[in-house]
């Protein structure tokens, strides 16, 4: 029977690091990585050789690329594990690099996001099976037929739902780690060109390039190496599923995260309620408003309502995306589900500047990758 994450030593992130998430361009990989870890070395206040484990989350790099980045740290001999998770290779890194400290097998341990884009090969496209969905409906296709059959369902318009762009965008405006730094209109985004349906350009995330570091530790390692405990974010739980075979014309990725964020709260022992900061997958726009339902946070149908009076913005109820998103942060796949939990620790430790949400003391991070799997953490600012 699984154990909750209480049930093991706590684990604390200490520190964070980014490389601004771009589009394509002649920055090598390992520029990408070096930049994120120094800087998560720097926020940490530690040493390379205080690291006793490293995980890299990569879904479009290839082979083996962590040796030919942190070689440049120094040669210590610290065990790496490559990730890939698509999507969700980022956030299950975090995971890894959490139940390592967790289970007292490291005190420290680093997780790296990092990806450039390259094309994309699913392995399930030679596994024999003839795939009858993706040859005839791709991703955006997917989304655009959900957003129909939500506004059909509910009531809401295209503008509607257009809405989580423009709140996203106004958020990444903000933040110089963003892909898309600025702000649009709501008749700029609705405005097209349509990709599929009434998603619009402005309503798809952008895949380009970055890096984003995370690094946890135990008590044990905190006091060791003489850390201040004031800027530490405790990591309540870290949960991860696979879909089911759910009712028919449920949408998997829906239910599947309604799954496991029922589960991470539980383990975190929090209400959805209680949350202040909230990063979700939002890929593409109608996605946000599927995910604050299946959160909790407002019954079916009526996030969209919920959204356009304020309630999902910085300093509502509850800032959902305060990094801007997948839809204005960006998505350069790897790196993704890291960069969430560098938003979170630091609107937890209230250093998110002018996209500070007030008084945050609890935040979630939620990505969703193909396969399909979902990740969630929970995480809590410092007594």
């Amino acid at each position: 029977m699984r154990r909750p994450l209480r049930d093991y030593r706590p684990v604390h992130v200490i520190g964070i690091g980014l490389h601004r998430f771009q589009p394509l361009s002649e920055t090598t990989y390992v520029e990408l990585g070096l930049t994120a870890i120094r800087e998560a070395m720097a926020d940490a206040g530690i040493a390379f050789s205080a690291i006793d484990s490293a995980y890299c989350g990569t879904a479009l790099l290839g082979m083996a690329p962590s040796r030919a980045m942190l070689r440049h740290l120094g040669a210590s001999g610290l065990p790496i594990t490559q990730v890939e998770n698509a999507s969700a290779s980022g956030s299950t890194a975090v995971r890894q690099a959490v139940l390592e400290v967790a289970s007292g097998m490291a005190d420290v341990s680093l997780a790296i996001g990092l990806d450039k884009p390259a094309p994309i090969r699913l392995a399930h496209e030679a596994a024999g099976v003839p795939d009858l969905v993706n040859a005839y409906a791709s991703p955006f296709t997917h989304f655009a037929l959900l957003a129909d059959d939500y506004m059909r369902r509910y009531g809401v318009t295209a503008e509607q739902v257009a809405r989580v762009a423009e709140k996203n965008f106004r958020n990444a405006s903000k933040n110089p780690h963003a892909h898309r730094q600025k702000g649009y209109s709501l008749a700029e985004i609705v405005s097209g060109p349509n990709i599929s349906g009434p998603l619009t350009r402005l309503q798809c995330c952008p895949i380009g390039e970055g890096a984003a570091a995370v690094i946890v530790a135990s008590d044990d390692a905190i006091a060791r190496l003489g850390l201040s405990r004031a800027r530490s974010v405790r990591v309540l739980s870290s949960t991860s599923r696979s879909e089911r075979v759910y009712d028919p014309g449920a949408d998997p990725d829906t239910e599947l995260t309604r799954e496991t964020l029922a589960m991470s709260c539980a383990e975190a022992g929090v209400s959805p309620g209680d949350l202040d900061v909230v990063e979700f997958h939002d890929g593409f726009s109608i996605e946000e408003l599927l995910y604050v339902e299946a959160l909790g946070v407002c019954p079916p149908g009526q996030a969209a309502g919920q959204l356009a009076r304020g309630d999902f913005d910085i300093g509502g109820r509850i800032a959902i995306n305060p990094s801007g998103g997948l839809l204005a942060m960006g998505h350069p796949i790897g790196p993704t589900g890291v960069g969430q939990i560098c938003e979170i620790a630091r609107q937890l430790r209230g250093e998110a500047g002018p996209r500070q949400h007030p008084g945050a003391r609890l935040g979630l991070a939620h990505m969703v990758g193909i396969g399909s799997v979902c990740v969630v953490h929970i995480l809590s600012a410092a007594d």
